[in-house]
């Protein structure tokens, strides 16, 4: 993972040390709140539902165990609301009512505190720290290299890309070095610091796109053309929220020295022109929508501009790109020098030998690495009881103990809101298994539907129209049994509580959005989404099946579509080829019989 300089670490402290000092003026009265407001949220702290909520930047995903283990001391020590408002907040939760499930149990939502949050952007939340505490807990993040610049405001957000990133047997080039490079030039950019809205970038160097490039503000896909020179793919415009876009292509191939230049233009002509007036027409994706190649033709002509009269400064040449790439150096670690195959052959005897679930664990949670001796491990925090992306302050200490033992103290944070150990070797897989089950974290679920994605949804953010994580524990609870997820097979389930997206259901082969009909909780369920990964295919929004559905109707409708796929599959077939070869009709009857079942048994 990346070395922070002393530079680096001198930087992170400075803006803890001015938060602190912002802070401090505010509680004095000497920095009224619209001032205030824009310097909290460039460093990360929202005003939520209830509390304040306070978003840590992970760069690329990468932890390392230290880092881990002082965020689960925030967990601990400072995600804990005061006895009055947390009372406060569940009396008004419980007045939303429980989930019903068709076994009749019911779920409802019972908010928690002491808890870290993955994001779907490789980020980590907190939803309870009082803000009166804020700079103490930046202080701590500064402390192991960690911040929350540019993880809200009208900004260049944390640049993501592919938790196996540096690792994955099928990649071009490592990223995660112009991930970097694009960090360091975007940090504080005084250009850049106030753009019409918020702004995404997203970057792959692999043959599958594993961080879904093209739902992105811009997405970079590193490839090579026929001369074997390094280049980038740039995609513009995409996004999710309330008008779902797949971003444009505007360069096939630009040599990879060069894309800080033509970022400068693509952000330029957004800041430019992009609306201003409505914050729902704010975002690039619909200034890409509506000029098409006029916007495509005002980016090349600013970066022509920047080449021949700026002199292209912002060229990236190879001892910068050296520079950077070295602090990316892989671990040293000391494995058995048995060949793979042998390594491989013990693990599958030992799995035959030992448990069915860990043949499982090996196919669902261990993939592949660039380095034959090793393998990465997905630690599994999606289980009942527990909302999708959240880990107790105990599960993080624990998790840091393994990957200092398994992973040479590296985790990363995925897409699908878990953990992931890079550097495992191939012959500690067994002992590993043994340990993460010990901890709760083995479950093969890995790319199956209880292994869903979900934000918090309207038990914690004002912004949502309804609940996502009752909604998460009802299908949960519905699927638990091992033999019948296997027979499934793998499926992404996507659950936003607004149409800001956040839990990415446009993109999920079963996508559901919470919405608001009277000031009630509704939900629409939509069918064929697709985030660009091999398992998905190329990115596509999924289409709605039907009218909106109760809270208590979502799971019986999700079993009905299910159900469908049973009956209509073929052979080895998933469950979003089976969608692609037969059609919706099916399943939006499938969907219309099972609310009518629910009204029947309500009567």
């Amino acid at each position: 993972m990346y070395q922070y300089t002393e530079f680096d670490r001198a930087f992170v402290q400075a803006r803890a040390d001015q938060f602190r000092d912002q802070l401090t003026r505010w509680q004095a009265g000497q920095l009224p709140e619209d001032e205030f407001r824009p310097l909290r949220l460039q460093n990360g702290w929202y005003v939520q539902r209830y509390a304040p909520m306070l978003r840590v930047a992970v760069p690329y995903g990468e932890l390392s165990s230290a880092q881990v283990r002082v965020l689960a001391r925030i967990a601990r020590e400072y995600d804990q609301p005061n006895a009055e408002l947390f009372k406060s907040a569940q009396a008004k939760q419980d007045l939303l009512g429980p989930v019903q499930l068709s076994n009749g149990l019911s779920v409802t939502s019972k908010l928690t505190s002491g808890y870290a949050h993955f994001t779907t952007r490789q980020n980590v939340q907190y939803n309870w720290i009082p803000l009166d505490k804020s700079a103490d807990v930046m202080d701590l993040l500064a402390s192991v290299n960690m911040h929350g610049i540019q993880t809200s405001g009208n900004c260049i957000r944390n640049i993501t890309s592919d938790e196996l990133a540096g690792i994955a047997p099928d990649e071009i080039a490592d990223p995660r070095p112009f991930g970097e490079i694009l960090r360091q030039w975007s940090t504080l950019h005084p250009e850049f610091a106030f753009l019409p809205r918020k702004f995404k970038i997203a970057i792959s160097g692999a043959v599958e796109d594993r961080a879904a490039t093209a739902w992105h503000d811009v997405g970079l896909y590193l490839q090579r053309n026929a001369q074997g020179e390094l280049g980038f793919k740039v995609l513009v415009g995409g996004g999710m929220g309330r008008t779902p876009i797949i971003g444009s292509v505007i360069r096939e191939f630009l040599p990879w020295h060069q894309i800080m230049n033509y970022l400068e233009a693509v952000v330029r002509v957004y800041n430019r022109y992009g609306r201003r007036d409505n914050i729902y027409k704010a975002r690039i994706k619909i200034l890409v929508k509506a000029e098409g190649q006029r916007y495509i033709d005002d980016v090349e002509a600013e970066y022509q501009q920047i080449m021949d009269h700026d002199g292209g400064p912002h060229t990236i040449t190879q001892a910068e790109l050296d520079r950077v790439t070295a602090s990316f150096v892989p671990p040293a670690l000391h494995c058995d020098r048995k060949s793979a195959d042998a390594k491989i052959a013990n693990i599958l005897r030992a799995a035959a030998e030992d448990d069915v679930e860990f043949g499982r664990w090996l196919k669902q949670n261990v993939s592949a690495h660039k380095n034959p001796d090793l393998r990465a491990v997905t630690l599994s925090f999606k289980r009942l009881g527990q909302a999708p992306g959240d880990a107790t302050a105990d599960q993080l200490d624990v998790a840091a103990e393994l990957a200092d033992k398994f992973s040479a103290g590296e985790l990363r944070v995925t897409h699908d809101q878990n953990l992931l150990l890079p550097w495992v070797a191939c012959d500690q897989l067994p002992e590993l298994w043994r340990a993460a089950r010990k901890a709760g974290f083995a479950r093969p679920n890995i790319r199956l539907l209880s292994d869903m994605i979900a934000c918090p949804g309207g038990d914690f953010c004002a912004l949502a129209n309804a609940r996502s994580i009752p909604i998460a524990e009802a299908i949960t609870e519905r699927y638990q049994d091992l033999d019948e997820l296997h027979d499934l097979g793998e499926i992404d389930l996507h659950i936003s509580g607004c149409i800001n997206s956040c839990g990415h259901h446009h993109s999920g082969h079963i996508g559901i959005l919470g919405v608001d009909k009277d000031g009630l909780e509704w939900y629409q369920v939509s069918l064929g989404g697709a985030d660009g990964s091999r398992l998905s295919g190329p990115a596509v929004a999924g289409k709605v099946v039907g009218p909106s559905f109760s809270a208590s109707e979502v799971p019986e409708v999700i079993e009905a579509v299910l159900q469908t796929y049973r009956e209509l599959r073929q052979a080895g077939e998933t469950f979003i080829a089976t969608l692609r070869r037969v059609g919706m009709e099916p399943y939006k009857a499938a969907a219309k019989n099972a609310r009518f079942a629910v009204a029947d048994q309500s009567a």
